[in-house]
């Protein structure tokens, strides 16, 4: 069985004070149903965990309503760090589940051949993620004004979600995590943590997140 969690408890304050932006309208809908109808269309996925919010429940069942899913959902409500709220979700998904993907729910365009390719990378290693190999060039700064040093960008990544893992190691990591009170930006560097490999999955096509409010028109267009 496979699961997917969508973390979708985030405020986004880089787009702007009092702005959700999960329910910008984008293309029809808003953003985090574009998302959910991505994963609810994944073949491999079985159920689906929305990770949102105290107090949003109300909201989500309102847009469930909307939507033509065929997944069985589920809410858990997120924690004050990301790596908290994926936590919940770990404990909301089905005890069956072998396979867990991890998408943010503000990145609307994935394709469903790449939440495939990551989760068969899961399978395999134990922990894969999307990620584009970075085309411009890459400096270091030191002191945020004057260049460091230059970077090899033949060598850098820019990873993206889903990050797919085996649930047994994902738990495992984020539990290193907890018990050592890191604090981590991402699912994979909790991996990294305990050693665990990260197999990279090559993301190809567009896979925009929306942080800032210039993205959704390019996302507009994606969509289209």
């Amino acid at each position: 069985m496979t699961s997917a969690i969508i973390v979708a408890a985030g405020r986004g304050t880089r787009m702007g004070p009092n702005i959700d932006k999960l329910f910008l309208e984008v293309s029809g809908a808003p953003v985090v149903a574009h998302t959910w109808e991505r994963f609810d269309d994944a073949e491999s996925i079985d159920e689906i965990v929305l990770v949102i919010r105290e107090g949003m429940k109300t909201t989500f069942e309102d847009l469930a309503a909307t939507l033509e899913l065929q997944k069985p959902y589920r809410f858990a409500i997120g924690g004050k760090e990301r790596q908290d709220s994926v936590w919940n979700g770990l404990q909301a998904i089905a005890p069956a589940a072998e396979l867990v993907a991890i998408q943010d729910a503000a990145r609307p365009c994935t394709p469903l051949d790449l939440i495939e390719a990551t989760l068969e990378a899961a399978r395999e290693t134990g922990a894969a993620v999307a990620a584009q190999r970075v085309s411009d060039t890459i400096k270091q700064s030191d002191d945020g004004q004057t260049v460091a040093r230059h970077l090899d960008r033949s060598r850098l990544w820019a990873v993206q979600t889903p990050q797919a893992f085996r649930t047994a190691i994902i738990r495992k990591a984020l539990s290193a995590v907890r018990e050592k009170g890191l604090l981590v930006t991402d699912d994979t560097a909790a991996c990294e943590s305990i050693g665990q490999p990260v197999r990279l999955v090559e993301s190809t096509k567009p896979n925009p997140k929306v942080t800032v409010p210039a993205d959704l028109h390019y996302i507009e267009l994606l969509l289209r």
